[in-house]
């Protein structure tokens, strides 16, 4: 097929916009003219999300581009190490087989920390042979982040091995390394590692892009770093690109990486600057085939009404029209359900913890990050047994084992805010256990065993009602429509929040509070633990 359109071109490469008329033929860009004409509309390269977990926003990959298009994105570096926890390489392979199915460029990682660290349970190990398997195949673009930055910085022989096969198949090493400075930065990215993506700090991010590294500022659902790092575009304009993350569906609704865009311009950032951040660094770095409107390119782009607007009209992946004014031409699809989920219902005492001294350590959120802190707060003892602590806003948090029956870990965290009941979600990074956050324990009990029954989803409970947005898929995932899981979440959200949680998204921040490698204080499945010192910590403070 053949076709011809006429709009101002935004040529990143050159860095000039000009009236164009640009000729289509079988998805490629057969030419590009300059014409002299006084157009209305704006024509660009389409959109790439740098680093996402397509898991995150419970949709498979199908869906999610579904969606995703309709906000001017035509690609992600896509980490499945979520599901890869759970089923290991046949769960990469399902996302896959899932994304070949709908026209959209998803390019996949070897996920390389599954499990994330040896101080949780997860579903599945996949080790150097399985990562050598992977890498093999032209859908694995890169090796997915290096999360176990301790083992790079003291040289663990397997983790190692993973780099090496990275440099070996040429394939590019994303990083993992929130907080990391000074001499264990330098030893952590002279291992060949090329990114990251957890800079929550200015300083930490300036000095790793001197270093060379390229940053991605991100800007998900519960980590939110843009307004903090989008000064360093000014500066590291190569070293820059844009990533979600971690986006929720409600979230994914409403918008992608044209919020990183139409921030950044507001902001006054140089519109070049900008729009290489969002798809031709992303390009050049993970060396993709996806268009950037030159002539021999894939025909992948996207038409503006203008540039102080930036509403996408159209978005064109391979000369195909996927999406126009809002509405997605890619059908929704099918998906199998695979899932890993073993553990039997529980009972509230499984949930009790017997005091042990005056003192406790607790989890402290921080709404909008990932990172939390430690805190040394006083036990609330009610007959021998710690309890919540309502008018401190120190509740329960536990984590149950989904994968056998085990004893339940408990712990206390702060900032969550809930005056009654509990939340729980199997959405649960890395290694996706149940996390449940409540004042008691028969209302935690009572939203785990929503989850187990389901095999996987969140939940809400009270003593008069329970909610639950099921996830059968690996138990984080589902194959409804995105339109009915976003209104799904968008009413357990609503419901967390008259409960009293004041946080910006309470199942998004619950989802990181069992993960160990985020700093500063988590809970696994096997019990509390110090992301700092990289070690277990007592409840109890003796």
């Amino acid at each position: 097929m053949t076709f011809t359109i006429q709009s101002n071109l935004i040529d990143i490469v050159s860095r000039e916009t000009y009236p164009a008329e640009i000729i289509v033929d079988n998805g490629k860009i057969s030419s590009i003219k300059r014409i002299n004409e006084v157009l209305d509309t704006y024509i660009l390269p389409g959109f790439i999300d740098s680093h996402v977990h397509i898991e995150s926003s419970m949709l498979v990959p199908s869906e999610f581009a579904r969606i995703a298009v309709q906000h001017g994105s035509v690609g992600t570096i896509s980490d499945p190490h979520e599901i890869a926890n759970v089923l290991g390489v046949s769960g990469v392979e399902y996302m896959i087989e899932n994304a070949k199915k709908v026209p959209f460029h998803f390019y996949f990682g070897a996920p390389s920390c599954v499990p994330a660290t040896d101080f949780e349970t997860a579903g599945a190990v996949i080790d150097a042979h399985d990562i050598e398997k992977l890498l093999n195949r032209e859908e694995i673009v890169y090796l997915a982040e290096m999360m176990n930055f301790p083992g790079v910085i003291y040289q663990d022989t397997n983790v190692l091995k993973k780099l090496s096969l990275a440099k070996q198949y040429k394939k590019p090493i994303d990083g993992h390394a929130p907080g990391l400075m000074g001499e264990d930065m330098q030893r952590y990215f002279s291992a060949g590692i090329t990114t990251d993506h957890e800079c929550f700090g200015y300083t930490e991010a300036l000095e790793k892009l001197k270093y060379g590294v390229n940053i991605m500022i991100r800007e998900g659902s519960a980590a939110k770093n843009f307004e903090t790092l989008i000064p360093l575009l000014k500066e590291f304009p190569d070293q820059i690109m844009f990533c979600c993350d971690d986006k929720h569906p409600d979230d994914l609704i409403e918008s992608h990486i044209n919020y990183h865009v139409k921030r950044a311009l507001e902001y006054g950032h140089d519109l070049y600057d900008v729009l290489r951040a969002s798809s031709y660094n992303v390009i050049k770095h993970y060396h993709l085939p996806i268009g950037l409107l030159q002539p021999g390119d894939n025909a992948d782009f996207i038409i503006i009404d203008n540039l102080e607007n930036f509403t996408i009209l159209k978005t064109y992946i391979n000369g195909i029209l996927v999406a126009e004014n809002g509405h997605s031409y890619i059908q929704s699809v099918e998906a199998a359900v695979v899932n890993k989920f073993h553990c039997n219902p529980k009972q509230p005492y499984d949930f009790k913890i017997k005091t042990k001294s005056e003192k406790i350590r607790v989890i402290e959120v921080l709404d909008r990050q990932l990172i939390t802190h430690e805190l040394h707060m006083n036990t609330l003892d009610i007959e021998g047994y710690a309890e919540s602590n309502i008018e401190e806003d120190i509740l329960k948090i536990a984590v149950v084992n989904r994968y056998h029956d085990a004893p339940v870990s408990v712990a206390f965290i702060k900032n969550v805010g809930l005056k009654t009941g509990a939340i729980a979600s199997c959405v649960a990074h890395d290694s996706h256990n149940i996390v449940v956050v409540g004042t008691n324990d028969e209302d935690m009990c009572k939203a785990v065993n929503a989850i187990i029954r389901a095999k996987g989803g969140i939940s809400l409970a009270t003593e008069t009602e329970e909610l639950v947005l099921e996830l059968p898929i690996a138990g984080i995932m589902t194959n409804c429509s995105a339109e009915k899981v976003a209104a799904d979440y968008i009413t357990l959200d609503l419901h967390a929040k008259k409960l009293g949680s004041t946080l910006k998204a309470p199942y998004m921040s619950l989802s990181f509070m069992a993960l160990l490698v985020i700093p500063e204080l988590k809970l696994s499945d096997k019990g509390l633990f110090n992301g700092k010192e990289f070690q277990f910590a007592d409840v109890f403070i003796t």
